[in-house]
């Protein structure tokens, strides 16, 4: 696997972990930041990692509780 693709790949996961323990409602700003070193990535990440980024994101606007 590219370094690139690891490094990315590393920051999803902690994207995940992060919004699985709702820590984006006791810390919105740093999972914003880390969402936005994740999205410069755009045009080659997955779709499935954009659309988690998304649903993340509207999660963070709207202040809603991550359920799995």
């Amino acid at each position: 696997m590219s370094e690139l693709k690891e490094k990315i790949n590393q920051r999803m996961d902690i994207l995940q972990n992060w919004m699985e323990k709702n820590y984006h409602l006791k810390r919105p700003e740093v999972v914003s930041s880390h969402i936005e070193s994740v999205s410069k990535f755009w045009s080659i990440l997955s779709e499935e990692d954009r659309d988690y980024i998304q649903c993340s994101q509207h999660a963070i606007e709207d202040q809603r509780e991550w359920i799995v």
